[in-house]
């Protein structure tokens, strides 16, 4: 099982890129069943395949649970409702290692002779450090020098994480996407207390760039880094700067004052994982949305059209994905959602401007 790629602008990454034409999910997916999670993502996104993430087993398949399960030295507890920094780690930290490997196992036997791209996903350290209490009960990311024992713990950890996919399934090319939904509140200051009296002091953008580029870069080598943010303004800039090679966005929230941005992204080799398929049945306006690939890549084109973009390019720049994770919709839902966002991304490589260009044939 094999997935063709086109050209790409990412230049010395192995295989030059991810399939063009290719569409992927954000991370998460209802359900308990791990197996039948991994199956549907591998039926449904075969160019782009990721590893499923299924929140509804309970603390330590969540987001924050997940990445204490990989964090060394630093163990965790989750007490009342939040995961807490601790001298020794609870239950729920063995669970979450224990959930970890079974993934880790269905992804191998789900990709066995794959030889295209994968994506995993990982917490970033901004929204660890929001997420995340110190012992005394305030927010780890109020806490400086703690953040700083986060990020380095959580950068090593992912080092080993990554090994070990490779290790498991060979002949991969890896997509590591760090997930940052809590960036924008962090540089702005109204993360909360947690009382909710009060909020955490804002942190500087050249910090916060740092200790991101770091989690990134420990990644290594032969990896392309992604941040996914679904705010309404990312840090699109500072995400760069930090080393992420893509960006996964929510562009059916992104006003055109991120266009500069965008565009200075896109042209210099960004790659986009474009969130315009409705998350949860609650965001669909119209039924065409889910329905009609070309108006589910509206907002793709239109951006396009606003950058002064070069048509041919945009199949090659672009995935195609639900807005946010799936956990909260239905299992009809994320098979139509992702159905949806498959048809899109295929759509896009249909275009009378760039049929015909190298790599479109591959992609069809």
């Amino acid at each position: 099982m094999t997935s063709p790629v086109g050209d790409s602008p990412i230049g010395d990454w192995p295989i030059g890129g991810w399939p063009v034409g290719a569409a992927t999910g954000v991370g998460s997916l209802p359900g308990t069943d791990i197996r039948e999670g991994t199956r549907l993502v591998f039926g449904e996104l075969p160019d782009l395949p990721h590893l499923p993430e299924l929140p509804a087993r309970g603390p330590g398949a969540d987001m924050v649970g997940r990445a204490a399960a990989i964090l060394v030295d630093l163990p965790m507890e989750y007490v009342a409702g939040s995961w807490r920094l601790t001298d020794r780690a609870g239950g729920d930290v063995r669970r979450a290692q224990s959930w970890l490997s079974e993934d880790l196992d269905a992804l191998e036997e789900m990709a066995q002779g794959y030889a295209g791209v994968l994506k995993v996903q990982m917490v970033g350290p901004w929204t660890l450090a929001a997420s995340t209490e110190t012992r005394t009960g305030h927010r780890a990311v109020s806490d400086p020098g703690l953040v700083r024992e986060l990020a380095a713990s959580l950068g090593e950890g992912l080092a080993t994480h990554v090994a070990q996919i490779r290790r498991r399934i060979p002949g991969i090319s890896l997509v590591v996407q760090l997930d940052e939904p809590s960036l924008p509140a962090v540089l702005e200051g109204s993360i909360s207390t947690p009382s909710g009296l009060g909020r955490v002091r804002s942190v500087e953008p050249p910090v916060a760039q740092q200790l991101l580029g770091e989690v990134i870069a420990a990644t290594g080598e032969g990896v392309l880094p992604a941040v996914h943010c679904c705010a309404r303004r990312p840090p699109v800039s500072l995400f760069r700067r930090a080393g992420a090679r893509a960006l996964s966005l929510d562009l059916t929230v992104i006003g055109e004052e991120l266009d500069d941005e965008l565009g200075e992204a896109v042209e210099a080799g960004t790659q986009l994982l474009a969130g315009v398929v409705p998350a949860v049945p609650g965001q669909v306006l119209s039924d065409a949305v889910l329905s009609d690939p070309a108006t589910t890549v509206g907002p793709v084109r239109a951006l396009w059209h606003r950058l002064g973009l070069p048509a041919e390019d945009l199949a090659r720049r672009v995935s195609v994905t639900p807005t946010c994770g799936l956990a909260g919709a239905d299992d009809a839902f994320v098979r139509r959602a992702l159905k949806s966002s498959r048809d899109a991304a295929r759509l896009l490589v249909e275009d009378p401007e760039f049929r015909g260009r190298p790599g479109a044939e591959a992609a069809r």
